[in-house]
C-alpha cells in the first residue's frame, strides 16, 4: 500500500522495490532467505505493471547501503530523477546512512509517515530534498507480521495472498518445533 500511496501522490513512472541483503542499522533484522524474499515479493506484484523488483543488494550481498544502490540506479537511469521511499521513522536516523550528503546529491526523498513515529523536524543535511507523503497510515511492521504468522494468526488484509500462500508453503517466520 504505501509503494501504491507514493506512486499515485508522484506520479511516478516505475516503482522499483529493492529488498535489502542485510541492512546496516538493523543487523538481526533479516529473518528469511534472500530467495524466499525475493519470491513473496514477486508473488506480491507479479500482477500489478506499475511495479518492478531489483535484486540488485541482494545479488551484491553483505550489508546494503542505500548509496551503493543509488549510483547502481542513476548509472541505469542517468537522465532521470531518482527518488528513495523510506517511512517516516527513518528520518531521524538519515544523517546516520553512508555518505548521506553525497546520497542527497543522487536521490530526492519520498518519506511516508508511520503511526506512533510522528515527525518533529526535518534532518539538517546539505541539499537533502524531503517529500512527504499523505498515504494510508498502517500501525503494521514486518516483526508484528512475522509474530503473527509464528502465532498462527491470519495474515489476511496485511499481505497480499500469493504472498501469503507463499509463506504458508515454504513454512516461513515459524518456530522448528
Amino acid at each position: 500500500m504505501a509503494a501504491q500511496d507514493a506512486f499515485e501522490q508522484f506520479k511516478l513512472d516505475r516503482l522499483i522495490l529493492v529488498p535489502a541483503a542485510q541492512t546496516p542499522l538493523k543487523p538481526n533484522e533479516v529473518q528469511s532467505s534472500a530467495e524466499d524474499r525475493l519470491a513473496m515479493l514477486k508473488a506480491s506484484i507479479e500482477w500489478d505493471h506499475r511495479f518492478e523488483m531489483s535484486d540488485f543488494e541482494l545479488k551484491r550481498g553483505g550489508i546494503s547501503y542505500t548509496i551503493d544502490s543509488a549510483r547502481h540506479f542513476k548509472s541505469l537511469f542517468p537522465n532521470d530523477d531518482l527518488y528513495w521511499i523510506i517511512g517516516g521513522d527513518q528520518l531521524p536516523r538519515l544523517h546516520l546512512w553512508k555518505d548521506i550528503t553525497e546520497l542527497a546529491k543522487l536521490v530526492e526523498f519520498i518519506f511516508l509517515e508511520r503511526p506512533g513515529y510522528p515527525i518533529k523536524a526535518q534532518p539538517s543535511i546539505p541539499g537533502l530534498k524531503l517529500h512527504r507523503c499523505d498515504g494510508h497510515l498502517l500501525a503494521v511492521s514486518s516483526t508484528e507480521l512475522r509474530e503473527r504468522t509464528r502465532l498462527g494468526l491470519s495474515l489476511d488484509y496485511f499481505v497480499p495472498h500469493k504472498a501469503i500462500v507463499y509463506i504458508k508453503e515454504k513454512r516461513l517466520y515459524q518456530d522448528n518445533l
